[in-house]
């Protein structure tokens, strides 16, 4: 495909973007210079409020993955892609009642403090290291694709571009810490909103309008959404992405530090949770911009498909090639949908490199180094910050080699997100669970859904399981291309149309399962974790999540542990000393000998406020 050029107004519209977000990381480092601190850097100072952390949470997980290869997605396979908004909502509820309410009440500032106190150090570590690993390989993917597009569509240099992302967010990360992220997320979230609906209205105008793209969709059977079928090798299904997409989704949210760190950095409880309902609706809006985006660029090119006409090399490429061909009058118009790809690869990876820096640094520089100064603490906080910006752009040179970017980035999140959410929900819902149990868990469960993960790679699944749906290229422009020949695959075991085929889906839910599955049973064999050492506080059995239930069984559920003393301030009141294992102290939160009165706790709510920890703790 040759690629088509910008104009002065196009690169106008894409510098700006990168302009104000480094504007905005400037501001803030001046802004806040005189509170010089690790907390005040990696979370904010514990008092954003919902509403910008909302958007910062749409933002930094809608990247150019949603934006790129969503669309293509829907164009592909059709719209069954829309029954992500299941996903999510079921992702929403269980991470606000079941996952913030512990985090946020610990004062932890790394998600994987909890593993320490729950369990001890060597879990924690293992966790840390998988999630290090997961994030930097994630961050590549959304790295090189919207240099991907760019490239495609403009003939800017490919590499120079991941470059430049890379040295963006690095740049306003370092600066401005999280408030920097947070502000910077908000801005790129309207600009992808906005590049969005440009090319829903003008993709619709060209098509005739809405009903002709409804439809030409429905003729090219684009909208049968609803597809029951419970075969899990089946690419997308009713099942796969509502149950599949919720586990995935579940460890991107639940239990991530990019989710966590933000929603811990708001100023009470009740504005996480309201953060998170806000999130879901911005996450709603994206989706079904992005499949009608797909539906739309159907109806474009339903008589000349450009990926099997061979006009464009890749799938990921539709998209920019469409936004080339509808604006193609309209100088300016083609740099707002880069800028909107750039404004998801932005955000996300500016949110992996601050999440990277905070575990790195709450879990390995303050256990090496306890007594370091705010001034050290923050340059540490900063030199981490940098150091993972350099790495994360280096990985994109791994991600060229990865394939489609929507099942890439989803793939990695369920060999490792995966395992971790079972990790979690081992800790927090099975009081009964030890860290014998939790690490042979993790190891079990990254196992599986890497085995799976790997065997797919090397043999991936029949066509008859992945195919598009049909795509015509009866009314293109006959060109040089050649048509390529099946290769004819070596003999494949048997196991590879099974067990190697199912849905990149079903990733996660393998991993989490099986380490579930696994922390339960080695748990019984080595001997159940003694209720005396646990505090209620970290625990949160599924008995709270539905009261109606009797007494009899929630003294089940909590497996012996203190809880009917009324409220979790109650609970750590009474509660006993923490376990000895877990360095006797919450590093940057409760502290044994504050356990008395926790000041932020407002007991007819429930609701607890960053207030608290601002009062108990220093940094």
């Amino acid at each position: 495909m040759e690629a088509k050029s910008f104009t002065v107004w196009d690169y106008v519209v894409f510098a700006a973007l990168f302009v104000i977000s480094s504007g905005i990381g400037v501001f803030f480092a001046i802004k806040e210079r005189k509170k010089a601190t690790s907390r005040e850097f990696l979370v904010g100072g514990r008092q954003m409020s919902f509403g910008p952390v909302a958007l910062s949470l749409t933002a930094s997980f809608m990247s150019a993955v949603t934006v790129l290869g969503a669309p293509s997605e829907v164009y592909r396979f059709g719209a069954s892609f829309v029954l992500f908004f299941i996903a999510y909502a079921l992702v929403i509820i269980l991470t606000s009642e079941l996952f913030v309410p512990v985090f946020y009440r610990s004062g932890i500032t790394s998600t994987y403090e909890y593993l320490q106190l729950r369990f001890n150090k060597p879990v924690r570590y293992a966790a840390t290291v998988i999630y290090i690993v997961q994030t930097i390989l994630y961050t590549g993917v959304v790295v090189y694709a919207p240099a991907l597009a760019l490239n495609q569509v403009t003939g800017f240099d490919l590499w120079g571009s991941v470059f430049a992302t890379g040295i963006v967010c690095t740049f306003y990360c370092t600066l401005g810490g999280l408030k920097a992220v947070v502000w910077t997320d908000t801005f790129q979230m309207v600009v992808m909103i906005v590049g969005f609906l440009t090319v829903l209205i003008q993709g619709s105008a060209h098509a005739g309008g809405l009903h002709n793209v409804i439809e030409q969709s429905t003729n090219g059977s684009r909208l049968n959404i609803f597809d029951f079928d419970v075969d899990p090798l089946r690419r997308h299904t009713f099942w796969t992405i509502s149950m599949g997409g919720t586990f995935t989704w579940l460890g991107i949210y639940g239990v991530n530090q990019s989710t966590i760190q933000r929603c811990i950095s708001c100023k009470t409880e009740k504005h996480a949770k309201l953060a998170l309902y806000f999130n879901l609706l911005g996450l709603w809006i994206i989706l079904m911009c992005a499949v009608f985006s797909g539906l739309i660029m159907y109806s474009h090119f339903r008589d000349c498909d450009p990926w099997t006409s061979g006009i464009i090399s890749a799938p990921d490429q539709l998209m920019p090639y469409f936004v080339m061909e509808i604006f193609s009058t309209m100088p300016g118009l083609p740099g707002l949908f880069v800028a909107c790809a750039f404004s998801g690869t932005l955000s996300t990876v500016a949110a992996s490199i601050n999440a990277l820096a905070t575990v790195t640094f709450e879990d390995f520089v303050k256990s090496c180094f306890p007594h370091l100064s705010d001034k050290l603490s923050t340059w540490s906080s900063k030199g981490l910050c940098l150091l993972f910006g350099v790495l994360c752009t280096s990985m994109a040179v791994a991600a060229s080699l990865m394939g489609g970017v929507v099942q890439a980035a989803l793939s990695i999140h369920g060999m490792c997100g995966g395992p971790m959410l079972g990790l979690f929900f081992l800790g927090i819902l099975f009081p009964f669970v030890n860290w014998k149990g939790a690490l042979g868990g993790l190891l079990t469960g990254i196992t599986l859904s890497f085995w799976v993960a790997i065997g797919a790679f090397v043999y991936p699944a029949p066509d008859s399981k992945t195919w598009p749906l049909p795509l015509s290229t009866d009314h293109c422009v006959p060109s040089n291309v050649t048509e390529s020949v099946p290769t004819v695959l070596p003999s494949r075991p048997s196991i590879a149309d099974t067990w190697y085929s199912i849905s990149y889906l079903y990733y996660s839910t393998v991993g989490c399962l099986g380490c579930i599955a696994a922390g339960i049973i080695i748990s019984f064999i080595t001997g159940h974790q003694s209720s005396k050492d646990i505090q209620p506080l970290l625990i949160r059995p599924v008995c709270n999540l539905f009261c109606f239930w009797s007494e009899k069984y929630k003294r089940l559920c909590w497996c012996g542990v203190q809880h009917d003393g009324g409220t979790e301030q109650e609970n750590l009141e009474n509660g006993s000393s923490w376990k000895q294992g877990a360095e006797s102290t919450l590093q940057n939160g409760l502290r044994q000998e504050n356990l008395v009165h926790i000041p932020g706790h407002d007991p007819k709510d429930k609701s607890y406020s960053n207030m608290a920890f601002e009062k108990i703790t220093h940094f």
